[in-house]
């Protein structure tokens, strides 16, 4: 694990480099960003953008989601990966909104979870963005980011998400996630880091141990 040193490295870098990031899924309110979520699982963002504006526009609101079925929103998500069970958590996520509350998104990450196809990470990526609530939304970008650093040795998401938090201060989660996530969607990339031209390098357990004389 980090010294604090290297932690202060890390987080000053970010905060010069990356000093406003924000979530790239397009949304204009908190139904339409736990949309978007909701189908950016094992998806890129810029396929869901591509989608989601005829979606909503068909199935404006909760309410008008909730009364339809999984067969009329699958045609406006068939480009999106596993549309079928994809369509499935749309309508039942609608349906909870509708019947446990009225209609709104929640706040806290925990009410969030009690929709379907609303897992932790989903609740966090909108607890995080709309509410600004302190917490870590642990994707698989993050999850690979924070392990080839040496942020955390955790073989889950919440043992990642829980190391995180004892290296980030409370204030600067939210913002931690979407660090993570955008250092990895552009600069630490799953099959091809570029690690010769990383800014974190300096502070990289992974670079540092495939640079060993």
């Amino acid at each position: 694990m980090k010294n604090k040193k290297e932690i202060d490295g890390i987080i000053n870098w970010f905060k010069t480099h990356m000093p406003n990031p924000e979530t790239e899924l397009q949304y204009s309110d908190p139904y339409g960003l736990l949309v978007a979520v909701i189908l950016s699982a094992q998806c890129t963002d810029k396929r869901v953008n591509m989608t989601t504006p005829a979606l909503l526009e068909r199935f404006p609101t909760p309410q008008v989601m909730a009364a339809a079925t999984p067969e009329e929103v699958f045609p406006y998500i068939k480009s999106i990966s596993y549309p079928n069970n994809k369509a499935r958590h749309l309508i039942g996520m609608a349906r909870g909104l509708m019947e446990k509350f009225q209609g709104h998104v929640p706040q806290e990450p925990e009410d969030l979870q009690k929709l379907p196809g609303v897992g932790r990470k989903t609740a966090h990526v909108i607890a995080s963005v709309i509410y600004n609530k302190e917490v870590i939304a642990v994707d698989t970008h993050v999850f690979r980011i924070s392990r080839r650093l040496g942020l955390s040795e955790g073989k889950t998401p919440l043992a990642v998400e829980n190391d995180l938090n004892n290296l980030f201060p409370p204030r600067l989660r939210a913002r931690a996630h979407h660090w993570l996530i955008l250092h990895g969607r552009y600069v630490c990339t799953a099959r091809k880091p570029k690690c010769t031209s990383c800014g974190l390098a300096t502070w990289c357990d992974t670079y540092k141990i495939q640079n060993k004389a």
